[in-house]
């Protein structure tokens, strides 16, 4: 029997929703190969550009905690036209900053749309598509979730070659405008927003908990790496902020709605799913730092070499994307992401002995098999994670995938940075010429993020697609809220 297919109009909002979530996360990778750029241009450190990419991590870590309530408060129209105005003024902002400092700014008032934006998709495709059908239909999204960040380092290199960078923003406005007014004349509300409560005392909390661990571990590519009191003390008010932000969480589980609602922890497969996603995120994070690091100072490739060398491998997850999906449907996650975490672990490591005359095909391929390995791991795992949720958790198992890959993607960026750092600070003290020191600090890195994604081929073996509950509980009959068909196995 064939799987049913979502009907036009529900097609139409997921393709509206699609189209905006493109936009903002070409934004979000456009910035990669710019760094090195903007710390001539606007005249500061290293330590300095790289909180263009932290605070933007940070306010996603903060805010993206609070879309489980959003998503549940307030109507489909009014979140996308939230989000949307709050990316389009923050890169209006970005693209006439006079400096560093209203940059800055532009980058955190972009990243909050962004934070609605994603779980905003994902919300209403589990709303919209029946369980059957999910792999294809987050296989098709694959495609634009894996295009958009192939496409941005290479346009804002070919961008960087010709223009300002604050052309790079300037491009994207009027591309976040078109979608927001496609959005108003044709997106329609999917369900009915709920009268509940914003709990003022776990918004704070949340993001003193999850902004801190951010902040901390940006800090720990610094003097004194993690042992630094700029590491020690934000990580340790994060740590006491999330175990009052999470007994506030189950409080308010029986006397009212919580923001972000725990109980999804409940369910078996959610919880492997998101562990898997945060060390898969853990690796690829630092790494997606480390290769332009690695092309532009070791190699002296340009901004727009590194973004060509860079596009194919986004160009083939987005071509294999359909068929993974489609697999999934068929066969369960468990093959697909076994061999997208050992292709990944293997391509790590073998970046792990990059040198200064390293081919470039060598490069290109690497980047193609790292590619191909993530095609098969992301879209099962986000389906298989997500599905077993009652639709009443959905928004809140959204909201905690996403804030939980901030955060490993924060901490991955740190642990690597900081090692590559280290080491390479090691040896240029032993007297060893600074290319030989800065490679070698790379090859290290690379070894540890090999190391760090081997704990995701083991979680993968015990991956599979859960039926999904009814009711809040795991196991729980009847037709509470939320109750759906069970997901075949």
């Amino acid at each position: 029997m064939t799987a049913p297919t979502p009907a036009p109009h529900d097609r139409a909002v997921i393709l509206i929703l699609l189209i905006a979530t493109f936009v903002v996360i070409l934004n979000e990778t456009i910035m990669n190969v710019a760094l090195p750029r903007l710390m001539t241009d606007l005249h500061v450190a290293a330590n300095t550009v790289q909180w263009l990419s932290t605070a933007f991590m940070l306010t996603m870590s903060v805010v993206i905690p609070t879309t489980g309530f959003l998503l549940q408060r307030l109507s489909t129209r009014t979140v996308f036209f939230v989000a949307m105005t709050l990316f389009s003024v923050g890169t209006l902002l970005a693209g006439v900053a006079p400096g560093f400092g209203v940059l800055l700014a532009a980058r955190i008032v972009q990243a909050s749309g962004t934070a609605i934006m994603v779980p905003l998709l994902m919300t209403t495709v589990l709303t919209l598509v029946p369980p059957e059908r999910r792999g294809a239909v987050m296989g098709n999204i694959s495609i634009v979730i894996s295009v958009a960040p192939a496409i941005g380092p290479t346009l804002s290199g070919l961008i960087l070659q010709l223009l300002s960078w604050r052309a790079m923003f300037l491009f994207v406005l009027p591309i976040a405008l078109a979608a927001l007014a496609y959005g108003a004349r044709t997106l329609q509300n999917v369900g009915e927003g709920q009268r509940i409560t914003l709990d003022l005392t776990s918004v704070p909390l949340s993001a003193l908990g999850f902004g801190g661990i951010v902040y901390g571990l940006s800090q720990a590519s610094g003097p004194g790496g993690f042992g630094s009191p700029a590491v020690v003390w934000p990580l340790a008010v994060s740590a006491l902020s999330l175990a009052l932000f999470t007994w506030r969480q189950r409080h308010l589980e029986r006397s009212g709605a919580p923001l972000l609602d725990l109980r999804a922890f409940r369910f078996p497969m959610f919880t492997l799913g998101v562990l898997l996603m945060m060390i898969a995120m853990m690796a690829l994070f630092g790494g997606a730092i480390l290769l332009p690091i690695y092309l532009q100072n070791i190699r002296g490739l340009s901004s727009l070499q590194t973004g060509l060398l860079l596009l194919p491998g986004g160009l083939l997850m987005g071509l294999l994307a359909p068929s993974v999906g489609r697999l999934y449907d068929r066969r369960g996650p468990r093959g697909l992401v076994l061999t997208g975490t050992a292709l990944m672990t293997a391509v790590l490591w073998g970046l792990g002995g990059i040198t200064a005359d390293t081919p470039v095909w060598a490069l290109l391929g690497l980047h193609l098999v790292l590619s191909v390995g993530l095609a098969l791991l992301f879209t099962p795992v986000f389906t298989s994670s997500l599905g077993p949720l009652p639709m009443h958790l959905y928004s809140h198992g959204s909201a905690i995938l996403s804030t939980l890959q901030q955060v490993a993607g924060a901490a991955g960026t740190a642990l690597l940075v900081t090692q590559m750092t280290a080491r390479s600070a090691d040896l240029l003290r032993e007297g060893s010429a600074p290319l030989l020191a800065q490679t070698a600090g790379l090859q290290s890195a690379f070894h540890v993020a090999a190391a760090i994604s081997v704990l995701s081929i083991a979680l993968a073996l015990f991956l599979r697609r859960a039926e999904q509950e009814h009711g809040g509980e795991p196991g729980a009959g009847g037709s509470g809220a939320g109750a759906e068909r069970p997901q075949p196995v």
